[in-house]
This record gives structure tokens, C-alpha cells and sequence, in this order.
């Protein structure tokens, strides 16, 4: 029986998928998988017996990738699950951002109780306007899931979408609107764009991409978007440049000390897969993708080992391998067998970066002595016997 431990509340339209073969338990050290949102893994000790990470969400900030590797720790995300969650609150983000919706909101809520209140708002509503999304230039960075919707609703909105993504993938390209227009280099949409919207992943190459440099290059008045991660702009050079008028509007999912307060800036507390239909959508993508592995030992969507899939196992026996990605590594082990008699029926092999998995089908079943074998390779991580 397979022991799950939740470090957050999952969504129960997930957590009933899991079958009488496992066990849900208290103690984080006695999992064998685990499922998380938002609870921070990096001071925690990764014991042994952990076999995988399934994150009901797509970022992994919160947790230890690399010393999950390392440990054989396969990690998940969900990409694409909350991904019309966050569209949706983009758009709404673009209306506060063209429309001093705050602003008179909070008029109205301020005054509720003056007895002229319905005359004073026609004296009033003239320092509250703003201006139509129709017509206007969008520039999207970055065209994965959510990115595409993004800039597929736009052009039904009536606007000029710009999109930039040197990464985007076969998938997104595939769903991305004809009238989308694909921009080679971010400076173009720097340059042309009214409105600029978020959507990559805090990388190296991208935390703070939006800072004093990015935002000279800008049009005066541009009103930027960030429902991604709070990284990617830099708050010191955004307060200046929203003192200085060359940005109108700052609409974030991450509020924090530096910019809340300020009057230009509108912070929401990071809702963008704050929906029921997120939440559950990530849900059941996670106890799948866990699923998917505990049984058959197939990857799906890991953000720290690569996708392998072999589909479920018709062998006498499968064994999988969590191992670095360096020269003769399947060589080994198909010798291995060899030395012990036994024939590898099917043999399905990825690598990303350092890491690699291997998943071995094989005719007779492979006993505690053929993992010692496998794990005393040089290389070799983790070694499981699914069947």
C-alpha cells in the first residue's frame, strides 16, 4: 500500500481517485508521495522512502528541485490546469488597468453615507475615466498555457496582440490565435506595446527583466501586467518609473511592502488559480501524474527529471532507474540482466540536463539481489521494482 501525505488541502474530486492501495498519512517522513501547493519543502528532510512530489499548481519555487534529483525524488507540476483560472483574472486585470476602477470604487465606498451621493457622482466620475482596450497594441512575454489564452482573448477584445516566446512549444504554437503576431525580439514589444503582460517563469534569465533599462525603452504611459512572479520586475526601478509618469498602471498578483499603497499600483492577493474549477483541475492532474507513476512508472509533466512513458506493463516485471545522465549508463544495465540470465523485453530511456530515467520491462521478475546490482552502479540514484 502506497502511503500519501498532503502538505496542503487537495481538492477531494483528486484525493477520491486514489484506489484502495493507498494509505493517506499525518507524518511527512512516512510518504512515499506527496502532494503540496503552497507550503514551503526546502527545510524539510527528504527521507529515503519518498518517491515523488506532485505539485497542484505550476510553480515550484517552494520546492528543493535540485535535492530532490539527487535523491531519486521525482517532482511534478500541473501545468495548464489553472490555466483559464489566471486568464480570466488577467483580463480583469486589464480592465483595472485601463479603468480607474479602484480609484472610484473606493470614492463610492467612502462617501456611501453623504446624502448627495448621487448627484456628487456626476461632478465626480470625470477624475475616474480611462481608456478602451480596443484597438490598443498587447504585448504578451511568453506563450505557454496561460499566455496563449491570454492572447487569444485579447484579439476578441479588439486588440493588437503582439507575442513573445523563443521557447514557446509545438502545443502552445498550435492554439495560439492566427491574428496573434509573433515577435522575434522582446525589445519590439518593449517599444510598440500599450499594455505588456507577464507570463514566463522566474529564471535567471528573467527575474528582474523588468527594470529601468526594459521600462526606458517603453512607451510613456505603457501599463504593465504581472499575474506570473513577483521576481520578474524590479520594485525600486518600477516605484520611479510610475513617479515619473512613464508607467500609468502597475496591476500584480504579488503584492508586498515596497509597492502596496502606492496609487498608481493595483496589488490582488494572489488569486490568479484562487478558483474552485483551478483548484480541483490541479487536483486531478496531480493524483493522476502520481498515479500514473506509482503504478506503471511512467513521468508526466516533471519539472526536475524527464517525461518517459511506457505505457502500462504487460512484462513478468518492470524496474525503473532515476540516474545522472553520463555515457554506458544503459549499457550497464542491460548487462547487468545479462550477467543474472535475465532478458530485457522493452526498454524506454530519457535524459534532461544531468538527470536521466530508465524504464526496464523484463521476463522474469527482478528480485531484491537485481536492484542491489543496478544501485551499485556508478550513477544510479534510485532503483524501483513497479511490478
Amino acid at each position: 500500500m502506497t502511503k500519501i501525505n498532503c502538505l496542503n488541502p487537495i481538492a477531494a474530486c483528486g484525493m477520491d481517485l486514489f484506489t484502495d492501495n493507498y494509505e493517506t498519512v499525518d507524518n511527512f517522513a512516512d510518504a512515499e508521495a506527496v502532494l503540496v501547493r503552497s507550503a514551503s519543502m526546502h527545510e524539510l528532510e527528504l527521507s529515503d522512502n519518498l518517491l515523488s512530489v506532485a505539485r497542484a499548481g505550476a510553480g515550484v519555487n517552494n520546492i528543493p528541485l535540485d535535492k530532490c534529483a539527487e535523491k531519486g525524488i521525482v517532482v511534478f507540476n500541473t501545468p495548464g490546469a489553472n490555466a483559464n483560472g489566471v486568464k480570466e483574472l488577467v483580463i480583469a486585470g486589464l480592465m483595472l488597468a485601463s479603468r480607474d476602477l479602484m480609484g472610484g470604487y473606493n470614492w463610492v465606498k467612502e462617501n456611501a453615507t453623504v446624502e448627495t451621493l448621487a448627484k456628487d457622482v456626476e461632478k465626480q466620475k470625470a477624475k475616474y475615466a480611462g481608456n478602451e482596450v480596443m484597438g490598443k497594441k498587447l504585448g504578451v512575454i511568453g506563450l505557454g498555457a496561460i499566455g496563449a489564452k491570454v492572447a487569444n482573448a485579447a484579439t476578441h477584445l479588439g486588440m493588437d496582440v503582439y507575442g513573445y516566446d523563443p521557447y514557446v512549444s509545438v502545443d502552445a504554437a498550435w492554439m495560439l490565435s492566427r491574428n496573434v503576431k509573433h515577435i522575434t525580439n522582446v525589445e519590439d514589444i518593449y517599444r510598440e506595446c500599450d499594455y505588456i503582460t507577464l507570463h514566463v517563469p522566474a529564471l535567471d534569465s528573467t527575474k528582474g527583466m523588468i527594470n529601468a533599462d526594459a521600462m526606458a525603452m517603453m512607451k510613456d504611459g505603457v501599463k504593465i501586467l504581472n499575474f506570473s512572479r513577483d521576481a520578474l520586475v524590479n520594485d525600486a526601478d518600477m516605484l520611479a518609473a510610475l513617479d515619473s509618469g512613464k508607467v500609468a498602471r502597475y496591476v500584480t498578483d504579488f503584492p508586498n511592502a515596497v509597492i502596496a499603497g502606492h496609487d498608481k499600483v493595483v496589488t490582488l492577493p494572489h488569486l490568479g488559480a484562487s478558483t474552485e474549477e483551478s483548484e480541483d483541475n490541479c487536483a486531478i492532474m496531480a493524483v493522476k501524474q502520481t498515479k500514473d507513476f506509482i503504478e506503471n512508472g511512467n513521468i508526466k509533466n516533471s519539472v526536475n527529471y524527464p517525461a518517459c512513458d511506457a505505457g502500462k506493463c504487460t512484462a513478468a516485471s518492470r524496474l525503473t532507474v532515476c540516474h545522472k545522465n553520463i555515457p554506458n549508463m544503459l549499457t550497464r544495465f542491460t548487462g547487468a540482466f545479462s550477467d543474472k540470465g535475465i532478458n530485457v523485453s522493452d526498454m524506454v530511456s530519457k535524459s534532461r540536463g544531468d538527470w536521466a530515467y530508465t524504464i526496464l520491462d523484463t521476463a522474469e521478475k527482478a528480485d531484491a539481489d537485481m536492484v542491489k546490482t543496478i544501485e551499485a552502479i556508478d550513477g544510479v540514484v534510485k532503483v524501483r521494482v513497479v511490478k
